[in-house]
């Protein structure tokens, strides 16, 4: 419940806001007209009613929040303190990223898709630990971003299904890989078996398997020759379910704690371990799209069973421990960090 004392803000939780009579009203109000229920809210209750700006993709503009800010004020919008939206039990108290210092001092770590979500989100946190950061994406424009922002990172602008760019990311390592972060990867489009294309399983195989594949392929040698190395390739809750997304995604993740387990068990004796992150619903770039009705009615149903949404960087808070000396006896685990969804 927000408390009587504290007034709605932007950094009031959504849980806050909908528990108020007339914040909620506002909410519901705004939803309804666009044909929708409170219901599609619940995997973000606990983010503030800003973070909907950025996560809507323009549906939720500013201009709209401003507004609701100052009607539930009476037209004036108050001033908050971040010590009082973290007293409010908003998005700003729910996790702190805490940054381990050197944890990563003196290593080389690849990270895939490392211009935006969970990839950058872990680019972002190995270079704040002290580590030498190759982040790789297919797009320049997020890269420059990231490199803005953590100047020493060496950035590779390459795609993970193409032999010429794997090998360009490799030499970027010169010489040295302590670990990789296969975060890349695509989605599908929610359809069942009999309505899967041929374009669409190619494309997600293509990423989400065969491009890891071929990029881890190319940094075990690096790896067997120092006698240490770190793999973690992010999976899926769709990894361990059927009910997450459509047949082309949901078998490719699956393939991934294939190649994970064999992987693992192949090194075990060689210093190198390979382990598996399974998100739940991450706050990223990687949308889903339904083209398939029959798709629509059953993962549509199995999603009404959601955790809340989960920040990039709470993922790469999983995937750095892994790829760390934190997790020193830990190998051909498939950890999933989803907020408890797996235990449903």
């Amino acid at each position: 419940m927000a408390k009587a004392d504290k007034p709605l803000t932007a950094k009031s939780s959504v849980g806050d806001w909908l528990a108020h009579p007339q914040g909620g009203a506002l909410l519901r109000s705004m939803l309804a007209e666009a044909g929708q229920s409170e219901s599609v809210l619940k995997p973000v209750r606990l983010f503030s009613l800003q973070r909907l700006v950025q996560l809507s993709k323009g549906q939720f503009p500013q201009e709209v929040v401003d507004s609701m800010v100052a009607e539930v004020n009476g037209g004036v919008a108050p001033v908050e303190t971040e010590d009082e939206a973290a007293d409010a039990g908003g998005e700003a108290a729910a996790w702190v990223e805490r940054i381990t210092p050197g944890r990563f001092e003196g290593r080389t770590i690849i990270v895939t898709g490392a211009g935006s979500g969970i990839g950058r989100a872990t680019a972002a946190r190995i270079a704040a630990e002290g580590g030498t950061v190759v982040a790789v994406d297919i797009s320049a424009e997020r890269l420059a971003e990231l490199k803005a922002e953590h100047p020493a990172a060496t950035t590779v602008t390459g795609d993970i299904t193409k032999p010429d760019d794997v090998a360009a990311i490799v030499a970027a390592a010169n010489g040295r890989i302590d670990g990789l972060a296969n975060v890349a990867g695509v989605m599908d489009d929610m359809t069942p078996l009999h309505e899967v294309t041929d374009a669409v399983w190619e494309r997600v195989f293509s990423v989400n398997v065969d491009g890891m594949f071929r990029l881890t392929r190319a940094v075990l040698p690096t790896m067997l020759a120092a006698g240490r190395g770190s793999v973690v390739n992010v999976a899926s809750e769709a990894a361990l379910r059927g009910s997450a997304a459509g047949l082309a995604y949901t078998a490719s993740k699956h393939a991934v704690i294939g190649l994970t387990k064999s992987t693992s068990f192949m090194y075990a004796g060689k210093g190198i371990r390979v382990n598996a992150v399974a998100p739940g619903p991450v706050a990223t770039n990687i949308e889903a799209s339904f083209a398939s009705e029959l798709g629509q009615e059953r993962i549509g149903m199995a999603m009404q069973v959601l955790p809340p949404v989960a920040e990039s960087a709470q993922l790469a808070a999983s995937i750095t421990w892994l790829l760390s000396d934190d997790a020193t006896n830990v190998s051909g685990v498939t950890l999933a960090s989803d907020g408890g969804w797996s235990a449903i």
